[in-house]
């Protein structure tokens, strides 16, 4: 019987030894190197884990920025001391990162646009998007149910008196969740210094737009004549505008002046919000007040 035991014994510390062997050959052959200063970086990290970056969050980021595939500067939600400390850590420039903000495809408030059903039910515009795409005239138009400024972790978005969402440039860290969360799609990141953008994403034709929305793009092609050649062209009843040509090109308000809606406008910043300018013949909206439902 005890040698039963003992035999047992010996067994379980040959096995033990023989094991212990193996992971200590793993642990060598195996091993992966961990540059010690990621998990510095990544403590020095606001920890948003937003994706603002363009990775998956700021442990991928801590590593990017470690191996010099990004720059201190790319962290948006970061403060720029924040960002500073991590490149004089890391001794390395803070690169150049031109902000990039969350601007809306739409301007069509309750004052503009007609509400041809009411909805009820769940507030929200992924929920009135299903009931016959919520009642609203325009079905590429803003429903106004805020669903944007709930999914906003940084309280950059705030919905208007008319039920649009007005985007803080100064607090947006351009994180794509409300890109993501909008049922309409109307949602864009863009450079700050892109300041000529069309405020409407409607395909019908002309007096079709019109009629659902007095700020709808009607496709009258004025500001394809007036902008640089090649910039803005109509697809789809739509001016759309080429920004890759905008970056090479001297561009002005000039293609935003004849727009008949004010469609196409100029933004500019004003008080850590951005403002949209009409053209001199754009139409301005000549009521404070919700047009009637139906």
């Amino acid at each position: 019987m005890i040698s039963t035991i003992v035999n047992a014994a010996l067994f379980m510390i040959a096995l033990g030894s023989v094991l212990a062997v193996i992971l200590a050959i793993a642990n060598k052959k195996l091993f992966v190197y961990e540059d010690p200063r990621i998990e510095e970086v990544d403590d020095m990290l606001p920890q948003a884990q937003c994706g603002a970056c363009g990775t998956p969050g700021c442990r991928p980021f801590a590593e990017a920025v470690v191996d010099g595939t990004k720059n201190p500067s790319a962290c948006t939600v970061n403060s720029p001391e924040g960002n500073a400390e991590i490149a004089a850590y890391l001794g390395v420039g803070m690169g150049d990162h031109e902000k990039v903000v969350a601007r809306l495809a739409c301007a069509g408030g309750s004052h503009v646009a007609y509400t041809r059903a009411k909805y009820e039910g769940l507030k929200s515009c992924q929920a009135a998007s299903v009931v016959s795409g919520g009642g609203k005239g325009c079905s590429w138009g803003c429903l106004g149910l805020g669903d944007c400024a709930d999914v906003c972790d940084f309280d950059a978005i705030y919905m208007d008196e008319h039920g649009l969402p007005i985007v803080i440039e100064d607090k947006c860290t351009a994180c794509n969740d409300c890109i993501v969360v909008c049922p309409k799609d109307l949602f864009t990141l863009m450079p700050v210094s892109q300041k000529l953008y069309v405020a409407c994403k409607s395909l019908d034709e002309g007096d079709a737009a019109q009629q659902e929305c007095e700020v709808a793009c009607t496709a009258c092609e004025k500001c394809v004549v007036d902008a640089p050649t090649g910039l803005i062209e109509i697809k789809n009843n739509l001016a759309v505008i080429d920004y890759e040509k905008y970056q090479d090109i001297d561009v002005d308000r000039t293609p935003i002046e004849r727009c008949p809606t004010g469609a196409i406008v100029w933004l500019d910043s004003k008080l850590g919000s951005t403002h949209a300018s009409k053209g001199k013949e754009g139409m301005k909206p000549h009521r404070d007040a919700a047009l009637p439902i139906g």
